[in-house]
Order: C-alpha cells, then structure tokens, then sequence
C-alpha cells in the first residue's frame, strides 16, 4: 500500500478543504488509514484522524473534533480529510499514512505504529 496525498492548497481562516488519499494495491482494504500533521519543519508529526479498515470506527484529535472528517472508499481505494471552519494553527503539511494492526486511540495515535506514508500536502490558511 503507497498512499499518495492530494487535495491541499491555500484557504482563508473558515474555509474549507478536502484531502484526498490514493492508495495502490489490493489490500487496501486491510489497512486503517490515517491521517497526520507537520507544522513545521523539525517538529514531530501531530495526529489528526484515523479510520479503521472497514470505516465503522473513526478515532479524532481533540484539536479536529467537530471541523475534521475522515471517510473511506474501499471500492476505489480512497481515505479523505473533510476539514472545515479552518484556523491559521491548522496550517501544515498533511500526511496519509496506512497501518495494519491498530485497534484503539492509542495505538491509532502514534505515528510510529504505521507501516506506509505518503509525502504530504501542503495546506495554508491565511488569516
């Protein structure tokens, strides 16, 4: 599975974007998908939103809770970031990520628990 990240770009403060992720291979399906963020360049990557495999479950920062939606489309091998009402803190560049096992938050959250990452978009928010 290569996740390959689409969709961001330059938005005023409470705009909104949506962010796309593309995943080749056939076990797409078998892998829950997330999605996390860099503010800045030395900064670790920050959790944002990750859905389980067959999307029942979606797991949320705190940050994201309420602007932020993560879908899946297992039939076209696709896991998008709905963000709206988008802040100046939001800017960063977003990276999708698949991982293979991850059953709770915790697990979810961690960025060293994914198996696969893409190379990021860039989203800004101006003010």
């Amino acid at each position: 599975v290569q996740p390959v990240e689409s969709g961001g770009g330059l938005v005023q403060a409470g705009g909104s974007l949506r962010l796309s992720c593309s995943a080749s291979g056939r076990a797409f399906a078998s892998y829950a998908m997330g999605w996390f963020r860099r503010q800045a360049p030395g900064k670790e990557r920050e959790f944002v939103a990750a859905i389980n495999w067959s999307g029942g479950n979606t797991y949320y920062a705190d940050f994201v809770k309420g602007r932020f939606t993560i879908s899946r489309d297992n039939a076209n091998n696709r896991a998008d970031l709905q963000m709206n009402s988008l802040k100046p803190n939001d800017t960063a560049v977003y990276y999708c990520a698949a991982n293979y096992y991850c059953s709770d938050y915790a697990c979810f959250a961690q960025a060293s628990e994914y198996q696969y990452w893409g190379q990021g978009t860039q989203v800004t928010v101006s003010s």
